[in-house]
């Protein structure tokens, strides 16, 4: 069989569902080869950028490898970004690009770039296949590093000239990856500096939810009695109303769950990832720290570690369940929990104020969404909001770009997100700025018949840097730009567009949206005020 056979083979052989991507020359034979598989659906998309959003995407929420292809030069710089939000978010991608032949790489030449260095700091791995005959082997490398904690992006560079070589070999057998647990000594450790505290504090990042330890982090958390809080991409690590649930934290101003962590003697950080939210913005007392997390702890001055329990989050919270855990229940001082609720207007009445504002939205779209729904959030000053105010039914169903904070990232996510769960109802929410970034993949959703809720939030201005701006020079310069009427845009794709002018008017027009199983919904909603 020839070269590519061979990949799409090893794909396959991995479980691989969909590639996301864009054709070159220097891809033919491998889209080829996919033209023949029988599993897995090539997804031609409008611009490589939103080909690695959906890979990133979808391998989130399905915990698979999400693969995104692209050709040599343009094509592949133009997944840079997009891998790069990948590696920091910690989902599993491949990026697999074509190259020009090795004979003509020593010199310059037309379209060439060496990507392999390009990507090496934007990936776990950046490696170009030199022997066609190691295809089996990278393949299977690539996926079990893609996959091993922390997950992350890898690159894998096909020269044309390797693509149509004839070879002989097969997949690799796919191993699980082994798991580990902390030795006991560790627990024991542990437990016994829980012991000492009075006032434990459990801080909760993205990695509980990738490894799913919630059902036992629940029980240590309940155990415990200690109040919990949690970062922006960990949110429904406990149900809304949850005693023990004091919301998000990881917000530079207006974070006003400080006061809660400074009063504390012993944070418990399980599964958090310094790419969340780094430990001088919210530990500026340095209090002790339990660190539980698959990997050790990085080194930093505001990150005392005074015990460490390494390995799988599940394993090691379930040994510490059955073992036991003292109970250390206390209560903030100051009403914390209510100011919290209120600064973040979580529960809001929006019948006291009717307006088109960002918390009035999310009230209303967390009250129709169910523990299925998926809602995506773009990046711009309405993700603090998102992060603040709405609260999922379900950890994971709420996707935030956090890492790298790209923009654009919302509407092709979208597409990853209903790929990965198609009985899930799935809410895109960006700003304008972000929408039109990849609008162009509406074509994409609509060729191959998916069904998903564009909200796009219309004040025609970058909001977010327009208050840096004011807060630090006084004025803004830069931020403001024109719209297209984004009804009509809607429409132009083939799909429905709705311009409510009222907050009643948005929830029956979300409400009819998430009835409809077979079509695409733009819903475009003119602030009335400024986003917080």
């Amino acid at each position: 069989m020839k070269a590519t056979d061979l990949l799409v083979q090893c794909l396959e052989n991995e479980g691989v569902e969909y590639v996301f991507g864009i054709m070159g020359k220097e891809t033919l034979d491998l889209v080829d080869s996919l033209s023949k598989s029988k599993q897995i659906q090539f997804i031609n998309v409008r611009h490589e950028q939103g080909a690695a959003f959906m890979a990133d995407v979808y391998g989130r929420l399905t915990k698979k490898v999400g693969i995104c292809l692209a050709t040599l030069g343009p094509g592949a710089t133009n997944l840079l970004t997009g891998i790069a939000s990948a590696n920091l978010d910690h989902s599993p991608v491949i990026a697999i690009t074509g190259q020009a032949a090795v004979d003509r790489q020593h010199q310059e030449s037309h379209q060439y770039l060496d990507i392999v260095k390009i990507f090496e700091p934007a990936t776990k791995w950046s490696v170009q296949i030199k022997d066609s005959q190691t295809i089996s082997k990278i393949i299977r490398k690539a996926f079990r590093v893609a996959q091993m904690e922390k997950p992350g992006a890898v690159l894998i560079e096909l020269p044309e000239n390797l693509a149509p070589q004839m070879i002989p070999t097969q997949p690799l057998p796919v191993l699980p990856i082994p798991k580990s647990t902390p030795i006991s000594q560790a627990i024991e450790n542990a437990r016994t500096l829980i012991g000492q505290s009075q006032r434990p504090l459990v801080i909760v990042g993205n990695g509980a939810i990738r490894q799913e330890a919630m059902s036992v982090l629940l029980t240590f958390v309940e155990n415990l009695k200690a109040p919990v809080i949690h970062s922006f991409m960990a949110k429904g690590v406990l149900p809304k109303n949850h005693p023990l649930n004091y919301f998000t934290f990881g917000f530079k101003k207006k974070d006003e769950v400080l006061p809660m962590i400074e009063q504390s003697d012993l944070l418990i950080v399980i599964g958090f990832d310094f790419v969340e939210s780094p430990p001088k913005d919210w530990n500026k007392k340095m209090n002790p720290i339990l660190h539980i997390n698959p990997l050790p702890a990085e080194m930093d001055e505001h990150y005392p570690v005074k015990r460490e329990l390494v390995g799988d989050l599940y394993e090691t919270l379930q040994t510490l369940n059955e073992l036991g855990i003292p109970s250390k229940p206390w209560v903030p001082i100051g009403n914390l929990k209510e100011r919290i609720r209120t600064a973040y207007q979580i529960d809001i009445d929006v019948n006291v104020n009717l307006s088109l504002t960002i918390e009035n939205i999310l009230t209303i779209t967390e009250k129709l969404s169910t523990e299925k729904t998926i809602v995506i959030s773009d990046v711009g000053a309405h993700k603090f909001s998102i992060a603040r105010t709405y609260q999922p039914k379900q950890a994971g169903r709420l996707i935030i770009s956090n890492g790298l904070a790209s923009m654009g990232i919302a509407l092709p996510g979208s597409i990853g997100a209903k790929l990965a769960c198609q009985d899930a109802s799935v809410i895109c929410i960006t700003g304008d700025g972000g929408a039109l970034m990849n609008i162009s993949e509406l074509e994409t959703a609509k060729r191959i018949g998916l069904s998903f809720i564009i909200i796009v939030l219309n004040n025609s201005t970058l909001k977010l840097e327009e208050q840096m701006m004011q807060e630090k020079f006084g004025n803004s310069f830069g931020t403001a730009f024109g719209n297209p009427d984004f009804v009509q845009l809607a429409e132009s794709f083939g799909i429905k567009g709705v311009r409510p002018k009222q907050l009643n008017e948005f929830e029956q027009v979300l409400k009819n949206a998430l009835n409809q199983t077979n079509e695409i919904t733009l819903i475009d909603v003119q602030m009335e005020m400024d986003i917080k």
